[in-house]
């Protein structure tokens, strides 16, 4: 290999080091002296051409003018390092954790620091096993390698708090609007979890909507005041069942973070929640006429009952029937003053049916833990044959609508929606994945549409009778 050394001279026993000379006409690495090593070679390299523009003058300040340029190249290393500092903590503190619990690097409680900022030069350096673009990729790399781990974390963090299969449940309403003192109470009466509320009121509002008169629509009295009821009742329900079953909740993964489970309200206090509600709904009840007054208050014993059903029976679902649809008796005893048996209930057993369906569909959630905890339910009782109970069940629902509403004079605008709710059951219970708690979970929750559609055709099958 050719050397070029200062003036053509040899290095003599004066010169402790060899130093490095540049030819006129062009400079490439293997020219650089070989007693040097990788690092001091790049520096040497990297003076001379700066960012590959400029090349050194073959003069006798030479040197000189290498110094300047690698001060140059220094200093401007440093005014980027500190930049990208300033903008990199304006970013940190921009990009803070927010309350939504989209899975997002940027929302993060792990900060994330970026590694120190690499000068990019356009041109590439033979003197290194690997450019320095690939260094700034390996660098990126690192960078991403860190959010993919904090996203882990994150996402491992949500798996412990979870009370749901392991997936964290979205902030709600309570959290964002209502004072600390009040979430426990709110969250006891699952104020933010309104799917139970029109399970409830839906079969009242069929009730409602068939004792209205042949031509007219349903009593927006009524409804409102049965709305109302549907809250109270339903927040009453579910305090008496997080008393009823702390032990139990304490054991099962959805439940375990309830307020009373979770120790954020005492009994007591849920003792005491619960007889507010009763009040309120006392006060609702005593809006109605006598014969009303004292079928709502019978349904009391119902409410009670219901949670210490799956320590006993394999069929608590059948007992929430019984419960949940109580309104359908309700609703027309409170426009009539009394009940049609045979329009009421025809409403009532279907209600019953349905409970069945969306129930057992909800209670495959909690299967392994209810075996576990030593708790029964229909899941359990109809193993694997499940879809075929619940179409058994789905068909006799839709044949006691069909029966009230011919009871009930209704006309064709009831049965084209009895075509569609049968439609929306057979796709809840042909599509539900059992061994998914998430599509259980998103089944249950379509139901209130089944409801909806029902209540849609006794309102058009009444008004245009």
């Amino acid at each position: 290999m050719t050397k070029y050394y200062r003036n053509g001279e040899v290095p003599g026993a004066h010169q402790s080091t060899p130093q490095p000379t540049v030819k006129t006409e062009s400079v490439v690495a293997e020219q650089l002296p070989i007693a040097m090593n990788e690092n001091q070679r790049l520096e040497s390299f990297t003076a001379g051409y700066g960012r590959g523009l400029e090349k050194p003058a073959v003069t006798r300040n030479g040197h000189e003018r290498s110094r300047v340029l690698a001060g140059i190249s220094t200093a401007k290393l440093s005014i980027s390092k500190m930049a990208f500092f300033v903008l990199s903590r304006v970013s940190r503190r921009l990009l803070k954790p927010t309350v939504s619990a989209t899975l997002s690097v940027f929302h993060s409680q792990q900060h994330i620091y970026l590694s120190t900022p690499v000068t990019i030069t356009h041109y590439i350096n033979p003197l290194s096993k690997y450019t320095l673009w690939n260094h700034h990729n390996h660098q990126a790399n690192r960078l991403v390698a860190g959010m993919w781990s904090s996203s882990l974390v994150l996402e491992r963090g949500r798996q412990e708090m979870s009370g749901f299969g392991g997936v964290k449940e979205d902030s709600s309403w309570i959290d964002l609007y209502l004072p600390e003192r009040a979430r426990g109470y709110a969250k006891l009466a699952r104020l933010d979890k309104p799917i139970g509320t029109w399970l409830l009121a839906w079969p009242c509002m069929w009730s409602i909507a068939l004792a209205a008169d042949p031509g007219s629509l349903p009593s927006f009295k009524m409804m409102g005041l049965f709305g109302c009821g549907a809250i109270l009742l339903r927040g009453a329900g579910c305090t008496i069942n997080d008393l009823l079953d702390q032990d139990i909740d304490t054991k099962v993964d959805r439940t375990r973070l309830r307020p009373i489970a979770s120790g954020l309200l005492t009994p007591f206090q849920g003792l005491q929640f619960l007889l507010l509600q009763l009040l309120l709904g006392l006060g609702i009840l005593l809006q109605l006429n006598n014969y009303s007054r004292v079928l709502g208050a019978s349904s009391l014993f119902l409410v009670f009952s219901y949670p210490l059903m799956k320590r006993f029976t394999f069929w608590p679902q059948a007992f929430l029937g019984l419960t949940i649809n109580w309104g359908a008796l309700l609703g027309w005893a409170a426009v009539k003053g009394s009940v049609e048996p045979a329009v009421v209930l025809p409403l009532y057993l279907s209600g019953i049916c349905w409970t069945l369906v969306y129930d057992t569909i909800y209670a495959h959630q909690d299967k392994e833990d209810d075996v576990k905890v030593g708790v029964k339910s229909t899941a359990l009782r109809f193993g694997d044959n499940t879809k075929l109970w619940l179409t058994g069940f789905g068909t006799a629902s839709m044949g006691l609508l069909a029966l009230s509403g011919l009871s009930a004079d209704l006309g064709w605008q009831y049965y084209a929606s009895l075509v569609a709710a049968s439609g929306q059951l057979g796709w809840q219970i042909g599509t539900a994945d059992l061994s998914s708690r998430p599509d259980c979970s998103r089944k249950f929750v379509t139901n209130k549409w089944f409801g909806a559609i029902i209540f849609s055709g006794v309102v058009l099958g009444r008004s245009f009778q």
